[in-house]
C-alpha cells in the first residue's frame, strides 16, 4: 500500500511545501526558519515513523503564527490525502508519555470529525534559541495550540492534548508531540484483521 502524500500550499502569508509517507522510517528533511519548531517535526517524525520532508517560509516580520498554524494545517492535509478512504486502518491510537519531570498524553480517532483539546499548562514565556551563526530566536509557545488545531481542522480528526505534569514548557511540548505521533502512528496501522474493512459502522470516514 502506497501511503504517500504530498501538499504545497501558498498564500499571502506563507509557503509551505510539505511530502508524506505515513509508513516510513521517521527520516526527516527540513528547511524550516523556526529551530525549535524544526526539532519539533523532527521529534514527530521520529516517533511516529513517518518519512517527513518540510519546506516552508513565512512572513516572520509579523509573528511566527502564521506559519506555525500553517504548517499544521498542511500537515493535515497530507494525512487526509495519504489515508484516502481509511480502509483498514485502526482509527483510533493513545499513548502517554514521559520525559523527566513531564508527563503528556495523547489521544487520537480518525473519524472525520474535528476537535482539538488542548490542556498543556503552558507558561507563556517564549522558548530561547541561538541557531550557529545565527541570531537569537524567541519561540512563541502559544502558537503550539494553533499548530495542533490546524492539524486537527484539515485532518478531520478528534485529537485531546494533556500535560498531566511538568515544569519545563520545553518538555511538555516535545513529550506532547512524541505522545501524539505514537498515537496517530497506532492510528494509521493497518488492522490485519479487518484490513478490507472500513472501521466505521456508517461505512464511511470520510
Amino acid at each position: 500500500m502506497n501511503r504517500i502524500s504530498e501538499v504545497d500550499r501558498k498564500t499571502k502569508e506563507t509557503e509551505i511545501y510539505i511530502k508524506l509517507n505515513i509508513d516510513g522510517k521517521g527520516e526527516t528533511k527540513l528547511d524550516y526558519p523556526i529551530g525549535f519548531m524544526a526539532h519539533m517535526l523532527n521529534t514527530f517524525a521520529r516517533h511516529g515513523l513517518f518519512d517527513i520532508e518540510v519546506r516552508a517560509k513565512g512572513d516572520l516580520e509579523v509573528d511566527q503564527h502564521h506559519l506555525v498554524e500553517d504548517t499544521g494545517i498542511v500537515l493535515g492535509q497530507c494525512f487526509l490525502k495519504a489515508l484516502g478512504g481509511k480502509c483498514g486502518i485502526k482509527r483510533n491510537g493513545s499513548c502517554s508519555f514521559p520525559m523527566d519531570e513531564c508527563l503528556a498524553n495523547a489521544c487520537i480517532d480518525l473519524g472525520g470529525r474535528s476537535f482539538l483539546y488542548f490542556g498543556c499548562q503552558l507558561s507563556g514565556i517564549p522558548i530561547i534559541s541561538v541557531p550557529a551563526g545565527g541570531a537569537e530566536q524567541k519561540f512563541q509557545t502559544d502558537v503550539i495550540e494553533d499548530f495542533w488545531q490546524g492539524f486537527v481542522s484539515a485532518a478531520g480528526c478528534n485529537l485531546h492534548l494533556d500535560v498531566v505534569r511538568g515544569r519545563s514548557d520545553h518538555h511538555k511540548i516535545e513529550a506532547m508531540f512524541k505522545a501524539a505521533a505514537r498515537a496517530l502512528r497506532t492510528a494509521c496501522e493497518i488492522d490485519e484483521r479487518a484490513k478490507d474493512i472500513i472501521p466505521s459502522t456508517k461505512g464511511s470516514l470520510a
